[in-house]
């Protein structure tokens, strides 16, 4: 069995997350030899809307909340990102979030552009009315940003389907008219897409698959550990295993379990009424949690990403691999389910390793691709099955893939840096091509 002594809980210290994104923008503009004021314009958010908003509590008190909705980048489509309810939402970490959006879209060739939204709030103490209630009010906030032709919200942490609802029928309500494309991620019986709640954890899925076979790795029997067992971490867990993959650990913000010889996806999986009115999946019928799961050690959050697996999927929040803790990974290859988990410095421990890093601009795309498919099916009134989906899906990350992978053997660079040049370059092209107003 594993042994707690061998590893040390790390905090990972870095910079903010917006200025990290900035300096990896201007590296590949300086690499590229972009235009400086294309490079300028990059580098920005092209809008920023702060909203302090009241919201009355079941106790029949007023508490004022803080919410943003920030627009990177619409060059090529209407602005894209999800919206995160969350104590430690910051305007830094959302600008960084539409950044990462813009990139996301421009890597999987998808008209769209990046935007990211989020309110500092615990959604796990409120009430199912505290929760509509700010997001009715929240959505009245920005509704003069987003729209279906102007900036599509989509679940993030701490938001789900129900959310979008709420938003959309707001945001009806002040049209007079129903505008199903306003959001995706929405329920199905108002013209959500079939396939959309998986999608991220299938894409992660489907890069696991074509890393692997670029690596020589064989799938069946691959051990894997996955940090974050919400919407994205249970659905790549789910979807590994039955690639044949061998799941010893999985984590949520409360901790961990690990089993060397392999955990019961399943039967962790079990949904919980206290957890399912946010989307988010209780792992142990008496508390809710993954820890106290049967036939298996608990661990801490530090301690799974130190694990020895054959592929690690950090799929919870921002930096989780880092500098005091990158030497110390001995996985043979990184799925990026969530957004900027790994820090500069830890790429390039990792790359020194030899370990393949599949970023989060290309891993985790599956989300956005089919909030494209369903807005698509929105804006038509014309609906796809699942499998036409999930096979649309599959091609459009496939052919992604296979893009970046070419420009890393190309110019003899890492993954993110390849990723990163075939967005870049696209958008760059797009920002030419349409010029400056007036």
């Amino acid at each position: 069995m594993f042994q707690r002594s061998q590893v040390k809980s790390a905090v990972c210290e870095v910079a903010s997350p917006f200025e990290r994104v900035q300096k990896q923008i201007d590296a590949i503009c300086e690499r590229m030899n972009i235009d400086q004021g294309i490079q300028a314009r990059l580098r920005e958010c092209e809008r920023e809307l702060v909203v302090n908003f009241p919201v009355r509590m079941d106790d029949g008190k007023v508490k004022i909340f803080t919410g943003f909705r920030i627009q990177h980048n619409d060059t090529r489509g209407p602005a894209k990102g999800g919206i995160r309810y969350h104590p430690d939402v910051t305007l830094d970490e959302t600008r960084a979030l539409a950044v990462w959006m813009t990139l996301k879209a421009a890597v999987v060739d998808i008209p769209y552009g990046g935007a990211k939204g989020g309110v500092i709030c615990d959604p796990k103490i409120m009430s199912p009315g505290e929760l509509e209630r700010l997001t009715r009010r929240y959505t009245s906030e920005i509704s003069i940003l987003i729209g279906p032709e102007k900036d599509v919200p989509a679940p993030d942490v701490g938001t789900n389907p129900q959310v979008m609802a709420w938003i959309m029928d707001t945001y009806s309500m002040h049209k007079g008219y129903s505008v199903p494309g306003v959001v995706t991620g929405k329920p199905l019986e108002i013209g959500g897409s079939k396939g959309r709640f998986e999608a991220t954890g299938r894409g992660c899925m489907f890069s696991a698959r074509l890393a692997a076979d670029h690596l020589g790795m064989e799938l069946k029997e691959a051990t894997v550990a996955v940090q974050g067992f919400g919407n994205v971490g249970s659905e790549v867990a789910k979807f590994l295993s039955k690639e044949g993959c061998r799941i010893v650990a999985v984590s949520d913000v409360y901790g961990g379990v690990y089993n060397p010889k392999g955990l019961d996806i399943n039967g962790l999986l079990t949904r919980d009424a206290s957890f399912a009115r946010l989307g988010l999946l209780a792992r142990n019928k008496e508390t809710g949690l993954v820890i106290g799961s049967e036939d298996a050690e608990t661990i801490t959050n530090a301690e799974l990403l130190e694990l020895q697996c054959d592929i690690l999927v950090p799929a919870a929040v921002e930096d989780q691999i880092c500098k005091i803790n990158a030497s110390n990974i001995k996985a043979k290859l990184i799925i990026e389910g969530a957004n900027g988990p790994t820090t500069a410095e830890a790429d390039e421990i990792l790359s020194d390793k030899g370990v393949t890093v599949i970023p989060d601009v290309l891993a985790s795309t599956g989300g956005v691709i089919v909030s494209y498919f369903e807005w698509v099916q929105s804006m038509q009134s014309f609906f796809w099955d699942e499998a036409d989906v999930n096979d649309k899906l599959q091609r459009r990350m496939t052919n992604a893939f296979e893009e970046v992978m070419s420009i890393s053997q190309h110019e003899k660079v890492d993954m993110r840096t390849a990723a990163y040049m075939l967005a870049i370059g696209r958008i760059a092209r797009a920002m030419a091509l349409r010029g400056i107003y007036p």
